[in-house]
């Protein structure tokens, strides 16, 4: 070191010795070579996992064929699909996905379903071909909203409301908001109570990291998509490329990554659940035994708390027993929807 520098340190730094210089300038050196390690991390991971949003108009022709239509909702296009008989007799079966999904996880109850009464299920904004809320604002109070407004939109007075996971959650917020408008419930592993996940998907939790949350927005492996569908059915065997494309793909709907981490970073209301008591609607509450999002201890707790219930649990299934065990779980809705 030069005698004036020195003198300088020794000047404006008087308890800076030799030792403490050298490993200030060894701190320096190394925090750069950090940065510029992570920056080529990243650079790396944009060249082998970045994607770029893809358009409404490019999913369309592969997610949004026939019966699929889109309705003018707050400022959004929302994807749906309005299927099955339009007898009056009969009330409409409305189907409400969870997080992360769309329309079609509901494909294969639809496709029985369809020709015993009318089926009305839609891509939740955030999700699917709908796309974000304008607002950002993802609380379940807004999605209630929503869902009213969809229905007012289709004409739809009275309906029998069911919902997996997010969408349980929205569905029986809505029956305590608007009672007169559901005749019955259907809760498919649904969300509501305060708990704590056995295992969740991993692009759930990368979504609640500051900071990492953002890279989640144009980094999303395909590898990452098929392990948080594995994550949430009981048996991975199950999970085809097929379905893992249809996650992967949708979720590159242009503005829905950032949706997600929008979604995730809504606080709860932890004093919502205690109007569950309230509601007096026949529901059926159904849950994959081997569910480790929402575990069946969630199960139970509805059972208990309301007072014109039936809980059906199955054994071979996880978080989205209709997508998993598709008869299965159909035959056990068909009964509750005759009785």
């Amino acid at each position: 070191m030069s005698v004036v520098k020195k003198c300088t340190y020794s000047l404006f730094f008087p308890y800076l010795t030799p030792e403490l210089i050298l490993f200030k300038h060894l701190s320096l050196f190394l925090l750069k070579k950090l940065l510029i390690g992570i920056a080529a991390f990243v650079a790396l991971l944009l060249l082998f996992f970045g994607y770029t949003d893809r358009s409404v108009d490019d999913l369309k022709e592969k997610y949004a064929s026939y019966p699929s239509s889109f309705v003018e909702i707050d400022g959004m296009q929302v994807h749906f699909r309005d299927e099955g008989l339009k007898k009056d007799t009969l009330l409409p079966l409305v189907l409400l996905h969870g997080t992360g999904a769309s329309l079609h996880t509901f494909d294969a109850w639809t496709n029985e379903l369809k020709f015993q009464r009318r089926i009305l299920r839609m891509d939740l904004p955030a999700f699917g071909l709908t796309g974000p809320f304008p607002d950002k604002d993802y609380s379940i109070g807004h999605y209630v909203d929503f869902v009213h407004k969809f229905l007012v939109a289709n004409g739809i007075k009275r309906c029998i409301l069911g919902g997996n996971s997010l969408g349980g959650n929205i569905a029986w917020q809505f029956a305590v908001k608007y009672p007169q408008m559901v005749d019955k419930l259907i809760l498919i592993d649904a969300a509501g109570y305060p708990m704590v996940s056995k295992s969740s998907p991993i692009a759930f939790r990368i979504a609640r990291i500051p900071v990492l949350n953002n890279l989640l927005t144009f980094i999303t492996p395909r590898f990452m998509a098929r392990a948080s569908v594995e994550n949430v059915y009981a048996d991975e065997a199950r999970v085809s490329d097929e379905l893992v494309d249809r996650y992967f793909e949708l979720t590159l709907r242009e503005g829905n990554r950032r949706a997600l981490v929008d979604r995730m970073q809504m606080p709860l209301d932890s004093t919502a659940y205690q109007k569950i008591k309230t509601i007096q609607h026949p529901t059926l509450i159904l849950w994959g035994e081997q569910d480790e999002l929402i575990p069946v201890e969630a199960a139970r707790r509805f059972q208990a708390d309301l007072p014109n219930d039936t809980l059906v649990l199955m054994k071979n299934a996880g978080h989205v027993p209709m997508e998993e065990s598709p008869k299965e779980s159909l035959q056990i809705v068909q009964s509750f929807l005759n009785q």
